[in-house]
């Protein structure tokens, strides 16, 4: 099978780590792992990755240099793809010795200006904040804050992903057999101009919607969304919370989930299955040929009036 790999931010930084070089590099060593097995298993891969821990940093580095000329997100999420990216090659090519050539590929994602997002941020950037640290840094610096767990993170807009204009190079790269790492931090997100030209803005994009746009561009056959919870629950956090062991697109909503975490993931999980009937999976990172065999995690398979729970 051919599979789209997205790797989440938190995955690659565990929730609550420093975020220090050393730790990015032994998380990816462990991701890097994860994917060599599904290639090892004969399956193809193409990876993105998520970017929120790192975009984070790199935007307060940049503040504490100079507040008035703090670098635009667009930027910064082209420093952590070429970041992370490395890493992730690095480590993906340690870990497949002789095997498939691995390549990044910095890679801009056209949105809509006029999407909703912009006027409603719900992407979490950064690390954690207890309550009244990230009250303080919301009123100094102009940040949008919400609730991640018991702390609070900054959020930014996430615009929906319409167009990959590198498609046509990231289909060259998965005909020729190359491993290829692309959409990082869910792509640099640009914007089209009356000429036709393009131009970078303020946002972050969620990797999970750009993952089951590329997913369905280059005809994956399966989309696996990786993090650090081992599978979709219904009433997580409660005393009724159960695992979706497998579901269809009709029987789940991503409107019941969190807009800044499982949300996106469901969406894209639901676009992908729908529009080509593979199938799509979410769970943890250290089970991910277990999820693609449907041995793990929560899987999204075609039909109708799926739903089984556990």
């Amino acid at each position: 099978m051919l599979v789209v790999v997205a790797l989440g931010g938190n995955a690659l930084l565990r929730r609550g780590e420093p975020l220090t070089a050393e730790n990015q590099r032994r998380n990816i060593k462990a991701a890097a792992g994860a994917i060599a097995a599904i290639v090892k298993a004969g399956h193809r891969v193409v990876i993105c990755h998520g970017n929120g821990p790192q975009v984070g940093l790199l935007a307060l580095q940049a503040a504490a240099y100079r507040p008035e000329e703090a670098y635009p997100l667009d930027v910064l999420g082209a420093e952590t793809e070429g970041m992370i990216g490395y890493l992730i090659e690095q480590e993906l090519e340690n870990a497949l010795p002789g095997g498939p050539r691995v390549a990044t590929l910095l890679t801009q994602v056209e949105v809509d200006p006029k999407d909703p997002a912009f006027r409603h941020p719900t992407k979490p950037v950064g690390p954690v904040y207890d309550k009244a640290e990230a009250t303080a840094l919301a009123e100094s610096r102009g940040w949008a804050i919400a609730p991640d767990g018991d702390k609070y993170r900054r959020v930014v807009p996430s615009p929906l992903p319409a167009h990959i204009p590198d498609m046509a190079i990231i289909r060259l790269l998965v005909d020729s057999n190359v491993i290829v790492i692309c959409g990082g931090g869910g792509g640099i997100p640009v914007v089209r101009r009356p000429d036709g030209s393009l131009i970078g803005i303020e946002a972050v994009i969620d990797k999970d919607r750009t993952g089951s746009v590329l997913a369905q561009e280059i005809a994956a056959d399966a989309l696996l969304m990786l993090t650090d919870v081992d599978a979709v629950y219904l009433d997580w956090g409660k005393p009724t919370q159960r695992r979706i062991r497998r579901a269809s697109p009709d029987a789940i909503d991503e409107g019941d989930f969190p807009a800044g975490s499982m949300g996106p993931k469901i969406g894209a999980a639901r676009a992908f299955v729908t529009a080509t009937g593979g199938i799509a999976g979410i769970g943890a990172l250290e089970q991910a040929l277990e999820i693609l065999d449907g041995r793990a995690g929560t899987l999204l398979v075609g039909g109708a009036g799926v739903l089984v729970l556990e």
